[in-house]
């Protein structure tokens, strides 16, 4: 049996796409690409595909990743231009790999986030950011089905900071999902995964709770990258690279 890894997309208005619904979406691409799967076993078979950490929706993400079990090996990047080819534009499969090392899961322990403040000052995002890095803990409230629950949130962010969406050129990172072209403040936040997880809106209600930042119109927010947590440099790492580094199985 072949395991094949694949990162994939959520651009445009493709970010109001539940995680259920690319499920669909990609499990059509699958029959369409005539992909040799794997089932599960029982009286409802579904093909083997192990999804990880996947982003809230409404959120755009240049760092998505799943796992799919093939019955008949196949060359990853054929595969990949074929289910590309079958997805919905903004959905996109843009890196397959051989499943060569165990535990991709527990590759994912950081994210790289984007957050587009259309309607705030820059100065005033400067002034919050450094409220909140300076802070010892930052509680913040989230509503669960089983109530309201107060965390803290600021031990989980490894690096917050500001810049001026008036100098794009500077500031823009290349990949990142882009609704308006209007000027803003720019944070850029690199978060470890956590229990309880700390999503990019819990970071947004920190901001508010130390220093009064209210974005008028909801935040632009997109995963820039996804992987392991470099405590040397400080960067999240590819959590494919480890396949490609192993020779062939």
């Amino acid at each position: 049996m072949q395991r094949v890894r694949l990162r994939y997309t959520k651009r445009g208005r493709l970010r109001f796409t539940s995680h259920r619904d690319f499920q669909r979406a990609f499990e059509r691409a699958l029959r369409r690409a005539e992909v040799p799967m794997a089932y599960s076993a029982g009286f409802t078979p579904h093909p083997k595909v192990s999804y990880a950490n996947a982003a809230p929706t409404g959120t755009g993400s240049e760092a998505e990743y799943l796992e799919i079990a093939l019955t008949a090996p196949r060359d990853p990047e054929k595969l990949r231009i074929l289910l590309d080819e079958s997805m919905p534009t903004g959905l996109d499969i843009v890196d397959a790999v051989e499943a060569r090392t165990s535990g991709l899961a527990d590759r994912l322990t950081a994210s790289v986030w984007e957050l587009r403040l259309t309607g705030v000052d820059p100065g005033d995002a400067a002034r919050a950011v450094a409220a909140f890095n300076a802070a010892e803990a930052v509680e913040v409230q989230r509503l669960t089905k089983n109530g309201v629950r107060t965390f803290d949130a600021r031990p989980a962010v490894v690096s917050l900071e500001s810049r001026d969406g008036r100098t794009a050129a500077e500031t823009q990172h290349p990949q990142a999902d882009r609704p308006t072209d209007q000027p803003c403040a720019i944070l850029r936040l690199v978060v470890r995964h956590v229990t309880p997880a700390v999503r990019p809106d819990d970071v947004l209600s920190g901001l508010r709770a130390v220093a009064d930042l209210a974005p008028p119109v909801p935040a632009a927010v997109t995963r820039l990258a996804q992987g392991l947590f470099d405590e040397e440099t400080g960067t999240v790492t590819d959590p494919l690279a480890p396949d490609r580094e192993a020779g062939p199985a």
